[in-house]
């Protein structure tokens, strides 16, 4: 090992938006999908079939939404073809002005998540913010964070790039590159779905996953907070394969559970191992 790796520590994080830092249960985008098929086509999807793409680009959910068994199959039924480009096109310019009117009202920190944030800010660690949503609902997104009192050093949305979005590690590493941050390798991708944790492995990141407080787990904060041990332990048991599927090296409850895995990853860069 070198003397370089050993003393590297945690210098950047790169935190999600909807079912991480905010929205518990990331409910503004999975309800507002099920109310543009309704208004578009008077067409029924489920919360738990709009849930499944999440963490992608909007557009690429709609199509992957549409692209599942059931839903192809309802569609095939409905209107004897399978979903066209032109039909996501419909969904997605009837989506973005609904997702971009209520996002706001989705703008309050998960209970924990800001005490982290000026956790790692003590410690001179940056916060970088990469999201699904595109520029345009992030423009709304952004002033009612604040208020709320969240501000990341940086904001990367899902077309802003012209690489392109998740699974891609392009928003991440435009986070890197804004930051400043000297290696990747120093660098934690925290995300509620497996295209974010694809996106930090892509990126050569240290990765958390988060089970109880989005999509996976897909519960209101009330329903949380009211979980018996028993409930939580069937919906962290529900939401892990997915988020150990995509490649998550860490799988914590919510953000407020970060600084320990903060902590074991400094351990594990002091002694020279990489993610």
């Amino acid at each position: 090992m070198n003397k370089q790796s050993v003393n590297k520590q945690v210098e950047a994080v790169i935190l999600d938006w909807a079912g991480t830092v905010v929205d518990f249960g990331s409910f503004a985008p999975t309800s507002i999908f099920v109310e543009a098929f309704a208004r578009a086509y008077e067409f029924e999807v489920t919360l738990a079939e709009a849930r499944v793409p999440m963490g992608l680009g909007k557009w690429d959910h709609i199509q992957a939404l549409g692209r599942l068994p059931g839903v192809d199959a309802r569609w095939r039924a409905r209107f004897g073809h399978s979903m066209s480009e032109a039909e996501v096109d419909t969904l997605y310019h009837t989506f973005m002005p609904l997702q971009r009117a209520k996002v706001a009202e989705f703008a309050e920190p998960i209970p924990g998540a800001l005490a982290t944030i000026a956790w790692l800010r003590e410690r001179g660690i940056k916060i970088g913010s990469c999201s699904g949503y595109p520029r345009t609902v992030m423009e709304a997104l952004l002033p009612a964070a604040a208020d709320a009192g969240y501000r990341p050093d940086h904001v990367v949305a899902t077309d802003d790039l012209p690489a392109g979005g998740r699974p891609g590690p392009w928003m991440a590493l435009a986070n890197v590159n804004a930051l400043a941050a000297g290696s990747v390798q120093a660098c934690i991708k925290v995300d509620d779905a497996a295209p974010g944790i694809e996106e930090g492995i892509n990126a050569g990141m240290w990765t958390v996953g988060l089970t109880l407080s989005g999509n996976e787990a897909g519960l209101t904060l009330a329903e949380y907070q009211a979980a018996s041990p028993e409930t939580l332990a069937v919906c962290r048991a529900k939401a892990a394969p997915r988020l150990q599927q995509a490649g998550a090296h860490f799988l914590i409850d919510t953000l407020a559970d970060l600084p320990a895995v903060v902590e074991e990853i400094n351990r594990r860069l002091g002694v020279g191992e990489k993610p």
